[in-house]
């Protein structure tokens, strides 16, 4: 009701996101008590009146408010500075040649059909195709409320082994890429970014066709000298619109550097020894000569290499919060 809110139009959408959110929490949670209220009339109704319809009825109506009061209960590990903000996720291509490339594509594949199963819009920003196959990066925001929350346990190198179906022999080849997630942070920090700092770069769209690719200069690629980040945009048809998003992911990667380098120097006057975990593999996905997924930090494993490959992650980053959280051992929750 403050007569300045809406002074500041950005700042006040922020607000009401925030607001919508809140709303949206307690209404759910209001909804599932009233839901319980009325199951308990109704079995105490039929104690003194029984009906074997009804009962049948009200036993079928438990299962639904138990698995919903399930995820708000996971939604509560969720709990970090940015956790309920969209992610921007970025797959590279690592050694291992075009299995790699054409692993990067399938872990990109993998989380767009997380997504979609999440009800979460995906935007591709950029695409950069595999010589022969696959991709050598990608990068995709996740929006929707605790995409980054969810989405921050995939961050980490990831290895596939497999008969390569790139190998005349087919022999067994072993491929990584990297995955990087990031918060959406652009309403909700400074990121002070001199004009002279920025050197910016366009091209041609070169993504998978159709739709994507245009006739004009329209990609923008932009460097920042100090820091020597690179980041690409070539998913919008205009220049001035991929300069936008450009400079968005390039706010959100100066945030997480700047975050890491206070992670470092606290580690440092702790005496903790501070190891880069660039190249450490968080994932293992192994298709022969067995099937088997393993996250090497949780210990959490599945057979099920088909479901995980086709959106199924959820199992695996429960486990990863609830490790975080100091909850179940996620070799007794497998």
């Amino acid at each position: 009701m403050d007569s300045d809110f809406w002074s500041d139009n950005r700042k006040a959408q922020a607000v009401m996101q925030q607001l919508n959110a809140l709303r949206e929490e307690v209404t759910t949670w209001e909804s599932i008590a009233t839901q319980l209220q009325d199951l308990l009339a109704l079995a105490q109704l039929l104690e003194e009146e029984p009906d074997e319809d009804m009962q049948a009825e009200v036993v079928q109506s438990i299962p639904p408010i138990e698995e919903q009061i399930e995820k708000l209960q996971f939604a509560l590990m969720l709990s970090g500075e940015h956790d309920e903000r969209d992610a921007i996720v970025s797959i590279h291509a690592g050694s291992g040649g075009v299995d790699a490339q054409d692993w990067a594509e399938i872990l990109l594949r993998m989380y767009l059909r997380w997504a979609e199963q999440h009800h979460f819009k995906t935007e591709i920003y950029d695409y950069s195709e595999g010589e022969e196959a696959g991709l050598k990066s990608a990068t995709v925001e996740i929006r929707g409320r605790y995409a980054y929350g969810y989405m921050r346990s995939e961050a980490g190198t990831h290895r596939l082994i497999r008969l390569s179906p790139f190998d005349a022999a087919h022999r067994r080849h072993t491929s990584f890429a990297k995955v990087e997630v990031i918060p959406d942070v652009e309403d909700s920090i400074e990121i002070t970014i001199r004009p002279e700092d920025i050197e910016v770069d366009t091209y041609r769209s070169t993504g998978a066709g159709g739709q994507h690719v245009n006739k004009t200069d329209s990609a923008v690629r932009m460097r920042h000298l100090p820091s020597g980040i690179v980041v690409t945009c070539q998913n919008e048809r205009s220049q001035i619109q991929n300069r936008e998003v450009a400079m968005k992911i390039l706010r959100a990667k100066l945030f997480e550097l700047e975050q890491k380098k206070r992670e470092e120097e606290t580690a440092r006057l702790k005496g903790e020894h501070v190891q880069a975990d660039f190249g450490n593999q968080i994932r293992s996905v192994t298709v022969h000569p067995y099937s088997i997924v393993k996250d090497h930090r949780t210990n959490f494993e599945t057979g099920n290499t088909e479901g995980y490959l086709s959106g199924d992650v959820d199992p695996f980053i429960h486990a990863y919060l609830q490790d975080k959280a100091g909850g179940v051992d996620a070799t007794e929750q497998a």
